[in-house]
């Protein structure tokens, strides 16, 4: 079973940056990890994943501004996020699978959650 933990959440104001890590226990060979999203009254939506050899694939509203990495030595996903948005703000999820197809955006695909973390951007 992997267990993961999302740090770095914060308040920011907008133009402002933060960098999100999420720190999984268990065994992660081969599996994907991505960060998803909600706000208040929406649906969780998918930010990015990455590959285990680092692939990426990005939600089209983070494109250019976030960034998505790995330390598979240290079990840690980054999530760097620059130039945030009022719209950004949201609870961030990080997540993790095996067998996740190379372009999938879905959570069901995703079969690992950590607990959010909090991201408030003011504008």
């Amino acid at each position: 079973q992997v267990q993961l933990v999302e740090s770095g959440g914060g308040l920011v104001q907008a133009g402002g940056t933060l960098r999100l890590s999420c720190v999984a226990s268990g065994r992660i060979f081969a599996y994907t990890m991505g960060w998803f999203r909600q706000a208040p009254g929406k649906e969780r939506e998918f930010v990015a994943s990455i590959r285990y050899l680092g692939g990426t694939n990005y939600a089209d509203s983070v494109k250019g501004r976030f960034t998505i990495s790995r330390d598979n030595a240290e079990n840690t996903m980054y999530l760097q996020m620059n130039s945030l948005k009022a719209d950004d703000t949201a609870v961030y999820y990080c997540a993790a699978g095996p067998n996740i197809g190379v372009n999938s955006r879905r959570a069901a695909d995703f079969g690992s959650w950590g607990q959010g973390t909090q991201v408030t951007v003011s504008s």
